[in-house]
């Protein structure tokens, strides 16, 4: 080891860049783990922007002509100038990263920027259209860029307040499900799901930065291909948090393969941090039993067997209980007997004595101590069952304290007393519950009926492959959200949209004011590609982009299920079903803005010339609500609902007075290069403000959460 970090160091006095290089990789192999999922950390993802301007120093592609479907240039090359031609605007490429300089000229129009995972960026957004139907509820919103980039923009708004993380990832099935660099992996590929791994890894390593350590939920779906290495790599990543997987069935009626099982379920895996609370429900996820109808409160019996029931485990636990002999009820509660003394008190006139059970010679004990019992007498929360005896049987059965807590919330109902005091009582409407269990077999979760029907209904001639049914999206997040109606929710494999439409029927269902940060590309599925590109069309082009999964799906999906309407303006066909059933052409009192990822430069922003683009930003960090500032503010300052921002530091007073009387207010952002500054005026500011100095802490963070 000491050897390879000497001629490390010695590369690097002698090439910087390939020192470096090696050096990255050397410390990525020492510190992988000799036990557990091990793989290759391929080189860092790089991703065709087409709607990017090109600018001088830029990494690009060199295009293929227009109408070949033959793949273009995939060495990198460098943009060095940029100037006018007769025939348009061309650029003076280098090949990037060669030992012997390669140079040539080529059209604007036939090159496409290409970034790099190890590249800074620096990320803005730009509206591409809105519905408002929620009033002052947050913003939905939906964001068309490479995922993993706009992770990175999502540091700087929501690094830590993220309550749930629902994501669809690909199955990686050897299909043309999923690209790495560019082109899709097949399924002959020898490195096949070490690059879904890296994929994965790099994407869940800044998931897990927005995640809120202290109480949060992670939802990952997936299917056989991947499962195993995908719960080994949640185990490493999450070191911290529980990992638990359940099965489920999306397909009842099966999918038929060659010598094998006919497949009908996936996998969901959860990885809860800090304090998360799952939230029972009336469904166990197993049947179609609907405990909320149940009535019937289950006692519990007293006496307590099996291994930890034996009374040298609880010897607080063993002593006499008297039975009146006419079968009325419990007599009194005798004392804790110590080990190694055996039934030595008489019972009083008229009882039989009751002991804890015994089998084989072993003495067992009863499930609470005397003194408890008797409290629980008291309360009416101890009954008998069926007296024989004849054969000394009385059946003891007592209430828990969870249970009193129930009555005492209104969950359970009193309804009487019976003759030995012992309370009568029936679960209120809605008060049962029980624990979801690690199978589901739901007939709302069905793909294709709750699925891909719903997008026909909504988006009438569309086609999206392997839909989530949204009832089952719903019912996942719902076991952690419930008690969340605030909850931020981010899908950042967002697909058709199910997770935030799912996430709007759980606000309509209670009342909550939930968003949901919806992020998908606009990818053009493989089979259309090859017919867009014959017509001379390219990534980056209108006709080809409308055709892009963002705008031809997501987007639409979102509006449609919130107006109620279909793209063609028909009022949707079909209703909701399962837990609330309503016409879908009612849609949703919920508001969603669309978004499409930015790439500035630091220059520009730090000079207010990226403004309109960084504003975005700045209101999704003070809560995606209310109005936005889009402009640079002719008085030196604004305040609207969410948030304030003074670029004028001259006009501290009047900023600072306006922003204290703002009751809804939480973010101030504060345009200056005076640290001193920054802090006397942050210093004036409510407690319940938090001061933003920009553009430092902008350019700061994605300088910091480059990490590749």
């Amino acid at each position: 080891m000491s050897r390879l970090t000497d001629l490390i160091a010695q590369t690097k006095a002698r090439d910087p860049q390939l020192g470096a290089d090696l050096d990255r990789e050397f410390k990525a192999l020492s510190s992988r783990l000799p036990f557990g999922l091990n793989f290759e950390r391929h080189s860092p993802e790089a991703v065709e922007l087409p709607q990017r301007p090109i600018r001088k120093g830029d990494k690009v592609h060199v295009l293929p002509e227009r109408g070949s479907l033959r793949k273009g240039d995939q060495r990198l090359w460098q943009v060095k100038a940029i100037h006018k031609s007769v025939s348009g605007k061309i650029a003076d490429l280098e090949l990037f990263g060669a030992v012997e300089v390669e140079a040539q000229t080529v059209l604007l129009d036939d090159l496409v920027v290409v970034a790099e995972f190890r590249d800074i960026i620096y990320p803005g957004l730009v509206s591409t259209g809105k519905v408002e139907r929620g009033g002052d509820k947050p913003f939905h919103t939906v964001i068309n860029g490479e995922n993993y980039h706009v992770l990175k923009a999502l540091t700087y708004t929501h690094r830590g307040k993220v309550d749930a993380i629902y994501i669809d990832p690909p199955y990686n099935t050897g299909a043309k499900d999923w690209k790495y660099n560019n082109d899709y992996v097949e399924g002959d590929d020898l490195y096949r799901h070490s690059k879904w791994l890296a994929m994965m890894e790099r994407r869940l390593l800044v998931a897990k930065q927005l995640l809120n350590p202290a109480d949060s939920i992670l939802i990952v779906t997936i299917d056989e291909k991947e499962y195993l290495r995908l719960g080994l790599l949640l185990e490493q990543t999450f070191p911290e948090g529980s990992v638990q997987m359940i099965s489920s069935v999306i397909n009842p009626k099966g999918t038929a393969r060659a010598n094998e099982f006919s497949r009908i379920d996936e996998y969901i895996y959860f990885v809860t941090l800090g304090e998360t609370k799952l939230t029972r429900w009336n469904r166990d996820m197993l049947t179609e039993r609907d405990y909320s109808q149940d009535q019937d409160v289950r006692w519990r019996g007293l006496a307590r067997t099996g291994r930890k029931g034996l009374r040298p485990h609880n010897p607080g636990s063993w002593y006499p209980i008297y039975v009146n002999e006419d079968g009325t009820g419990i007599h009194s509660v005798g004392n804790t007997v110590p080990l190694g003394v055996d039934n030595p008190i008489d019972s009083p006139e008229g009882t039989v004595v009751m002991w804890p059970p015994s089998s084989d010679g072993q003495q067992y004990s009863w499930s609470v101590v005397p003194e408890t019992l008797r409290e629980l007498i008291s309360r009416g929360a101890v009954r008998i069952g069926r007296v024989d005896l004849a054969r000394n049987s009385v059946p003891i059965y007592y209430l828990s304290f969870n249970q009193l807590q129930m009555i005492e919330e209104g969950l359970i109902s009193v309804t009487g007393r019976s003759s030995d005091g012992s309370l009568q009582i029936a679960y209120a409407e809605g008060g049962r519950s029980t624990a979801p269990k690690t199978v589901w077999n739901m007939t709302s979760h069905d793909a294709g009926s709750h699925g891909t029907n719903i997008i026909r209904s909504l988006l009438p001639g569309r086609r999206f492959p392997f839909p989530k049914s949204l009832y089952a999206v719903e019912d996942a997040l719902r076991f952690f959200i419930a008690n969340k109606p605030e909850a931020v929710v981010l899908d950042f494999f967002a697909g058709s949209g199910t997770t935030a439409h799912a996430v709007m029927r759980q606000n309509r269902q209670d009342g909550g004011r939930r968003q949901c940060i919806s992020v998908t590309n606009n990818e053009v599925a493989a089979d259309e590609q090859k017919s867009l590109r014959e017509q001379g069309l390219r990534p980056g082009d209108a006709e080809w982009e409308k055709h892009g999964i963002c705008d031809y799906i997501t987007k639409p999906r979102v509006r449609a299920a919130i107006t109620g309407m279909t793209p063609n303006g028909e009022p949707i066909k079909g209703d909701y079903k399962f837990t609330d059933e309503f016409p879908m052409s009612d849609g949703f009192e919920e508001n969603a803005e669309f978004f499409t990822l930015t790439y500035e430069t630091p220059i520009s922003v730090s000079h207010n010339r990226a403004f309109a683009r960084v504003a975005p930003l700045l209101w999704l960090r003070a809560g995606s609500r209310g109005r936005r500032i889009d402009k640079i503010p002719e008085a030196g300052w604004a305040v609207v609902d969410a948030y304030g921002l003074l670029v004028d530091v001259d006009c501290a007073a009047p900023f600072v007075q306006t922003v204290t009387h703002s009751q809804a207010l939480t973010v101030a952002y504060i345009v200056t290069d005076d640290d001193r500054r920054f802090q006397s005026i942050a210093r004036r500011l409510p407690e319940s403000v938090e001061p933003v100095r920009l553009y430092e802490s902008y350019l700061t963070n994605f300088s910091f959460a480059n990490g590749e």
